[in-house]
């Protein structure tokens, strides 16, 4: 991978540290509130996502207070309370975060707000609710059970239930040293599976693992195809590099030259404002691209972003939804 990307994409990790990212959620309507936090805008996304939540929106206020929290990087009383309003509309994430809080740099500095309910009770809520769907299979039930126990076993039956979002966590717990693995080459093997079941079901912090799999191993048909699939699910990484390669800047994975695109693709990070280091990138790589390119050409690239926009998901960082 050329310097500048490398370069570019170790801001994006020093940036994202304080907000971690992960899969990404199953589809589903996103609200603009959600969508500007899932593009770290967090100052233009709390009034929108305040104004959602106070019109009843449990995932709107499920997400007002993680934003809250994230801002201040502890509990605070106005956070634990949109929680606590999610939880009351039937969150369960919101009942994780709430009974996470004993872990939470707010017992720290010992100001924890008070609660309507202990930790533990909030987890045994969660529970209750979550535990018999686990028992009847649903995947996404499997996989909450896991937030709540740290059991790997439920992880293991959500991801071999098909659900993307435990197959990615399984794929990095794998990596990490997790699971027994006594022939060599079976735990680089599982994360490679892993990886892959996760790509096939939408999520696109696997595809990018998945591709730096294919790409050291030479296979780069395998590396254009899911690196252009990533792209589409608005991942803001899988952008930067899709657009990069088709501009050959640099060619790193042989896709035809198409400046028009690769420029107008490298555009629409404009937007992404509120993630640190990408902008320089973003500056760079379009007067890279540009030195190239016809005014004509340029001009045409403005369609060819627009139309993007119009027929593809949101830009986005894909927090974690239980963010830590």
């Amino acid at each position: 991978m050329p310097v500048k990307l490398i370069n570019y994409f170790i801001a994006a990790i020093v940036c994202i540290a304080a907000t971690p990212i992960s899969a990404s959620e199953p589809a589903h309507e996103v609200s603009p509130g959600i969508i500007l936090y899932n593009q770290f805008k967090f100052d233009t996304a709390f009034p929108i996502l305040e104004e959602e939540a106070r019109s009843g929106s449990a995932e709107s206020q499920y997400y007002l207070g993680e934003a809250l929290r994230r801002r201040s990087r502890y509990m605070t009383p106005e956070a634990q309370h949109w929680y606590e309003t999610a939880a009351m509309s039937g969150s369960i994430y919101a009942m994780v975060q709430l009974g996470r809080a004993q872990n939470d740099l707010c017992a720290t500095m010992e100001n924890c707000p008070p609660s309507q309910k202990t930790q533990a009770e909030w987890f045994m809520e969660a529970k209750k609710i979550t535990l018999p769907k686990a028992n009847n299979g649903d995947p996404e039930s499997l996989y909450l059970m896991y937030e709540i126990t740290f059991d790997r076993t439920w992880l293991e039956k959500s991801a071999n239930s098909g659900y993307a979002i435990a197959q990615y966590w399984m794929a990095i717990g794998d990596r990490q040293g997790e699971g027994f693995f006594l022939i060599p080459g079976k735990r680089e093997a599982a994360v490679s599976q892993w990886l892959k079941a996760a790509s096939e079901g939408g999520n696109p912090k696997a595809m990018m693992d998945y591709i730096e799999i294919l790409y050291k191993n030479g296979d780069l048909e395998d590396v254009r195809h899911w690196l252009q699939v990533a792209a589409e699910t608005g991942d803001q990484k899988a952008i930067s590099s899709y657009g990069s390669y088709l501009a050959h800047a640099p060619d790193q994975v042989g896709y035809p030259l198409d400046l028009v695109k690769g420029y107008a693709l490298i555009s629409l990070l404009k937007e992404l404002d509120g993630g640190g280091a990408i902008q320089d990138f973003v500056q760079d790589t379009l007067e890279e691209i540009g030195a190239k390119m016809t005014p004509e050409q340029i001009k045409s690239s403005e369609a060819v972003a627009n139309e993007w926009k119009d027929t593809h998901p949101p830009l986005s960082f894909f927090p974690d939804k239980l963010g830590r």
